[in-house]
């Protein structure tokens, strides 16, 4: 069973930057793909970024320019700088991994853009 856990979410002002960070439990070199989803109240799961295992990134219109995903293999972990945060970008942003037609989620981190 994969388990991924995040981490680096919190409270930030407007034009601000955090890091989210994504350890998986075993090597993350056997995942067809790894990235971000955020999901607000009410609201359906969307797509941040997806990265496939050649290292192709798949961006939300809505985040492109501002957010940086990348990976370690080495360490298991998918990043995801968020630059020029906007009160928008306000919600919990929930880690995925695919193996294959399986879907491993992580628990989720609150992210909160405000002054």
């Amino acid at each position: 069973q994969v388990q991924l856990v995040e981490s680096g979410g919190g409270l930030v002002q407007p034009g601000g930057s955090l890091r989210l960070s994504c350890a998986a439990s075993g090597s993350i070199s056997g995942f067809n793909a790894m990235g971000w989803y955020r999901q607000a109240p009410g609201k359906q799961r969307e797509l941040v970024v997806t990265i496939t295992s050649t290292g192709t990134a798949n961006y939300a219109d809505s985040v492109k320019g501002r957010f940086t995903a990348s990976k370690d293999n080495a360490k298991n972990t998918v990043y995801l700088q968020m630059n020029s945060l906007k009160p928008e970008d306000t919600t919990v942003y929930y880690c995925h991994a695919d193996h294959g037609h399986v879907r491993y989620w992580g628990q989720g981190t609150q992210v909160t853009v405000s002054s």
